[in-house]
């Protein structure tokens, strides 16, 4: 603004050599005067008569304004530039640049995401091919398709894992297969002898005993071999869902195990409701048949309660009880509590089903007081 106002001070004083009646500066910007002599005081704002060779800034009129002053010939030259259509203009010009910076942004943000879709298409349809993928489908077509940089690498990478998953399930399958046919056919002949040996009348009543020992050790083998095999199936495997009634496999396995009471110990059974769920019958067996074998055995005298209501099994008994350092083990594989008869299986297959079905499964133990086990079932 300063060097504007030294221009038109100086372009005015040629202006005038030249014409001396050449008119003053008088724009919406830019203002003139000149003071020539005491007479010409009265032509000019009175803030301005007392200005001195120089720059200054002034408001007439409550409009501000920058005021250049030179003495030149002995007349005095004042020039005066509207600030307020300045800062206007600078107002403006920041709006648009706040505008410019504005659209910029968008439009960088826009080719940013766009080129981005670009660069992570690949790793998208990758993962849709992966998550997509069945072993039994043909695997290298996850690796199709895609160009040999670091992306075809990662597909052929998972296109071999998924070769090598579909190899190992096929393992499985067979060996499943195999085992099942293997251990199924000696069981059922041993339980096709002992039953024949039953119908033995010049049997004694120890031989019988034996016998019977020998059936139950069987079917005990028999029922674990199909929850192992049941097991190793998928879940959604719904050719082996059945709707279970539950007071009834409950009545069966309090008498498969009342051979393990003491003649010391009484069984109480209350059913409070008929609760039916949705799960393999032998699973569900599997599970309540240990919980109520476990109440038998370690029950040498006093009484087991079982309680079915209409959500849960309850199995609760006065015997011996599991040591508090203990209690958090009892589901871990092949962990025998002290005094115990069994293998460890036992609880830990009963945590394996109850964790597929969703099931929850509760122990409360007093060592030398009892031990009550709930299973919550699935709503």
């Amino acid at each position: 603004m300063d060097e504007t106002l030294r221009a038109e001070i100086d372009g005015y004083i040629s202006r005038r050599a030249r014409n001396p009646n050449a008119l003053l500066p008088s724009t919406i910007s830019i203002q003139g005067y000149i003071l020539s002599d005491e007479r010409s005081k009265d032509a000019i704002p009175q803030e301005l008569s007392t200005l001195k060779d120089g720059t200054y800034r002034l408001k007439l009129n409550d409009i501000s304004y920058r005021v250049a002053v030179e003495d030149k010939n002995g007349e005095r030259y004042f020039m005066l530039f509207n600030e307020e259509r300045q800062r206007e203009r600078e107002q403006m010009f920041t709006v648009y640049l706040a505008m410019a910076a504005l659209i910029m942004t968008l439009l960088s943000s826009w080719a940013g995401w766009w080129l981005a879709g670009r660069a992570v298409a690949p790793i998208r349809e990758l993962a849709k091919r992966v998550s997509s993928a069945d072993p039994g489908d043909d695997t290298d077509a996850v690796a199709q398709g895609f160009s040999s940089d670091e992306i075809g690498q990662l597909a052929q990478v998972f296109s071999a894992y998924l070769k090598r998953m579909r190899d190992f399930i096929n393992r499985e399958r067979n060996f499943t297969s195999d085992v099942s046919h293997e251990l199924r056919t000696p069981l059922t002949i041993v339980q096709g002898v002992l039953e024949l040996m039953e119908d033995d009348k010049l049997l004694q009543e120890k031989q019988r005993e034996r016998i019977a020992k020998i059936g139950r050790a069987n079917s005990d083998m028999v029922n674990l071999t199909n929850a192992l095999l049941l097991m190793a199936r998928e879940n959604t495997d719904e050719a082996y869902i059945q709707t279970c009634d539950v007071s009834k496999v409950v009545e069966v396995a309090i008498e498969s195990n009342r051979h393990l009471l003491s003649k010391n110990t009484l069984v109480n059974s209350k059913y409070l409701s008929n609760p039916h769920i949705e799960a393999e019958r032998t699973l569900l067996s599997i599970v309540v048949s240990n919980l109520i074998r476990n109440a038998f055995t370690f029950t040498p005298s006093g009484s087991v309660t079982v309680l079915v209501d209409d959500n849960s099994i309850i199995v609760k008994d006065t015997g011996t009880g599991i040591r508090s350092e203990e209690i958090g083990k009892v589901f871990q594989k092949h962990f025998k509590g002290t005094g115990s008869p069994g293998s460890g299986i036992g609880l830990s297959l009963v945590k394996r089903i109850c964790d597929r079905y969703k099931w929850e499964i509760i122990l409360i133990s007093t060592e030398g007081q009892g031990t009550s086990a709930q299973l919550i079932f699935r709503k």
